[in-house]
């Protein structure tokens, strides 16, 4: 059975996962906010600013929250820190909103976490993972007793991530996801949908996944010889439903300037609608 937003299940124990009432075509059901622990509590994304969806986190831990912690700054995953944070006298942990893109600039982390840092929640550690690439202050976090990683927006089921330049960042986004082949993972909690069982199997499969996309990008330009990213959008996505085309610009955007870094394109300008060519036809 698929999620419904304000469904509550126990995923693992004492961990819980309560999704928030803003489902839409971005979010899926909802936004995925996890309540750690049992006498104490920690929340991992309190989700849009949603008086409703604060008054179940706050029955559900009965306001015993230590710290609410934010995976990223965007609208669907952090505005809600600020009221649990009152309401509980809860810290807030998470990294600074970054000036770029869609990003909740209210918030404010009354402590900044860093890559390596590990938390607490009764028995159980919790290790923070920077994992920049869909938003440069993107974090993960591995609750090492379980092998369980909840991904925010780094990893979702059902669908790709975006990626959204200037913030959003193709080659650290892949070097994100090879990050994570480094550690003890077994089963993926994301920020939206359910989880995921098989942990590398869907990392190997998103990194071949934005590699093919890579080569496909590669070969449409070499087919158009010069284009704009609006001309080439059609041919490399043309196995995404045409509605999702705006949202895809991004992350073509983001394949093209990372194979610009490489050396394998170029463009005749800096300006938006800059002709992109293949470095090999120059």
């Amino acid at each position: 059975m698929s999620l419904v937003s304000g469904q509550l299940d126990q995923i693992a124990v004492a961990v819980r996962r309560l999704v928030a009432r803003n489902p839409g075509y971005m979010t899926g059901p909802g936004t995925n906010t996890y309540l750690l622990g049992t006498d104490r509590c920690l929340v991992i994304d309190p989700g849009p600013e949603d008086s409703i969806h604060v008054e179940q986190i706050l029955a559900q831990t009965a306001a015993r929250i230590d710290a609410v912690l934010v995976t990223h700054t965007h609208p669907d995953h952090s505005p809600a820190a600020a009221a649990l944070a009152r309401a509980s006298g809860a810290a807030i942990l998470g990294r600074p909103s970054p000036v770029h893109g869609r990003q909740d600039m209210a918030f404010a982390p009354t402590r900044v976490l860093n890559d390596g840092d590990q938390l607490r929640v009764g028995e159980m550690h919790l290790k923070v993972l920077h994992t920049p690439g869909h938003a440069s202050n993107h974090l993960c976090f591995l609750l090492e007793e379980h092998e369980l990683l909840f991904t925010g927006d780094h990893l979702m089921q059902g669908s790709t991530v975006v990626i959204a330049p200037p913030d959003g960042n193709m080659r650290q986004y892949l070097h994100s996801l090879e990050r994570l082949k480094r550690e003890p993972v077994r089963c993926i909690a994301p920020g939206h949908g359910e989880l995921i069982q098989d942990a590398m199997g869907e990392v190997d499969r998103l990194i071949a996944h934005r590699l093919g996309r890579e080569a496909k990008v590669l070969s449409r330009l070499e087919q158009a010889g010069r284009a704009r990213i609006d001309e080439l959008l059609p041919g490399v996505y043309d196995d995404v439903d045409a509605r999702l085309h705006p949202v895809a610009m991004f992350s073509l955007r983001a394949h093209l300037l990372k194979l610009e870094e490489d050396g394998r394109v170029r463009r005749d300008s800096a300006a938006d609608d800059a002709r992109w060519f293949s470095a090999e036809t120059d």
